[in-house]
């Protein structure tokens, strides 16, 4: 029978990654309670069956360690978005990733994940548990989401997302019409990259920029829709 989702609180879900990392991620039996006892967080994580408490120490149920492990891949996935799509830089991420992964629940987590090619680790090299969305791509070896350099000449696809910190650059760019969802084809990639989108062939660049366009390739787009 399929289990009952419900939501807890954002500390519930702060004190259930906690005992995840420590538990099922450094393989310990149980963690001291110590002064968490007292908090209403940890009452709800009682109450509902995600943990049970014993001597002041902490077991992580089964309920327990797979909502931990969805919270976990819902932090690491934020800040691989963070680092990857907004260039942020490493030190600022997991305080950040803790208040954005609130936010990806009921399938945002998936989404975002597929935007980012179903990674495997966070920035700072820890495993990203598996979700729904990997399983199914499993077998897919492309990313869905790519450079839109990485397009073959007069090959067409989808902009995705513009991936810059440059507010002059992003203007020019939606200025002349690159927006998220619209398609775009490439020309040419040799001497310089030209795209087209619509009527309008955008101006050539000779050096691809670390931060720019980003699609899924018309081929890919299907197997996702």
């Amino acid at each position: 029978m399929e289990e009952t989702k419900m939501k807890l609180s954002e500390r519930a879900e702060e004190i259930l990654e906690t005992l995840w990392i420590g538990i099922v991620e450094e393989k310990r039996n149980t963690l001291s309670i110590g002064l968490a006892e007292r908090e209403e967080a940890m009452t709800e994580l009682l109450k509902n069956g995600f943990i049970d408490v014993s001597a002041g120490e902490v077991h992580l149920r089964e309920k327990g360690r797979r909502e931990g492990a969805r919270i976990m891949r819902r932090h690491r996935l934020a800040e691989r978005l963070l680092v990857d799509v907004l260039d942020m830089k490493k030190g600022l991420i997991h305080e950040i990733g803790c208040k954005f992964e609130h936010l990806l629940h009921e399938g945002i987590d998936e989404n975002v994940c597929t935007l980012l090619g179903h990674p495997k680790v966070c920035p700072h090299g820890k495993p990203i548990p598996p979700g729904r969305c990997c399983e199914k791509s499993a077998k897919e070896v492309a990313r869905v989401v790519c450079p839109l350099k990485d397009l073959e000449g007069r090959d067409g696809g989808t902009i995705a997302y513009l991936a810059t910190n440059d507010k002059e650059r992003l203007h020019k760019l939606m200025a002349m019409g690159a927006l998220p969802g619209l398609p775009i084809t490439m020309i040419q990639k040799f001497p310089s990259y030209v795209f087209q989108i619509g009527q309008s062939q955008l101006p050539s660049i000779k050096r691809w920029p670390k931060e720019y366009m980003y699609g899924w390739k018309k081929n890919l787009k299907n197997k996702w829709e």
